[in-house]
């Protein structure tokens, strides 16, 4: 990716087409960490609905403390999307360009936490496998709430089931048959193709992520964290380090 490019994509001032962007960026990483972290702790950390579903489940077969791992989950996605929020108005309050940046750093950190636990998680593998899920789930919940701001809740990137969704609504109206429209203007069915293609793109990327992220853990095994920490510090790095330049300016006048 060419500097230019990504200097655009976690940047304070947004654009439509920065904000799509960065989306596929997102879904691509959100596929290979939710692939990639089944291969390892063998759990969808993603899914929330999935979550609450078991967590009923559980309850219902006298399962407590599987319930309770649930709601510990569901609990850890819903800080994570916390976070954002702090991460994103703190940034905001002190004027700073990175307010977009700051929850991809954190997740990219995170995410290198994950994959040297897994690295050493042998001698304690009792604790390694609850305490890695949880902070997938939290990643997973920082990584939507970054992109729901960011968008203004026009783009998810962790779950693909809205995504599915609105593409099937879209195909929908796109095979829909208009029968003597001229005399029934009002009633005429038309497929937003922008909307279409970005769907059909978010879910296409989500899904090569998920490949990729899949055999990378399968190969590289946990330093397969490696290159998607890589990606996410290339996408926060221009407006934090823009940042960073203009503190040391303002401290050496």
């Amino acid at each position: 990716m060419r500097p230019a490019f990504l200097s655009r994509l976690a940047q304070r001032e947004r654009t439509t087409a920065a904000n799509r962007q960065l989306g596929g960026c997102l879904a691509f990483v959100a596929g290979a960490v939710n692939a990639g972290g089944f291969l390892a702790v063998a759990r969808y950390t993603s899914h929330v609905t999935g979550i609450v579903s078991s967590i009923a489940d559980d309850l219902v077969l006298g399962q407590v403390a599987l319930a309770l791992a649930g709601v510990a989950m569901l609990g850890c996605f819903l800080a994570g999307a916390v976070a954002t929020a702090l991460l994103v108005n703190w940034a905001r309050r002190h004027d700073l360009h990175a307010e977009f940046a700051l929850p991809l750093v954190l997740e990219a950190v995170l995410l290198l936490v994950f994959g040297q636990l897994g690295a050493n998680g042998g001698a304690l593998q009792g604790l390694f496998v609850p305490a890695t899920v949880l902070l997938l789930c939290f990643v997973m919940g920082l990584q939507n709430a970054v992109i729901t701001k960011v968008s203004k809740a026009e783009i998810r990137t962790t779950h693909m089931t809205g995504i599915v969704t609105d593409l099937g609504i879209e195909l929908g109206r796109l095979v829909y048959r208009n029968r003597d429209a001229h005399r029934h203007a009002r009633h005429f069915v038309r497929a937003d193709r922008e909307r279409l293609a970005i769907h059909a793109a978010t879910l296409a990327l989500f899904l090569a992520g998920g490949i990729v992220g899949a055999i990378g853990f399968k190969v590289l095994g946990f330093a397969a964290t490696l290159p998607i920490a890589a990606l996410l510090l290339a996408l926060a790095a221009p407006p934090v380090v823009r940042d960073g330049a203009e503190l040391a300016g303002r401290l050496t006048r």
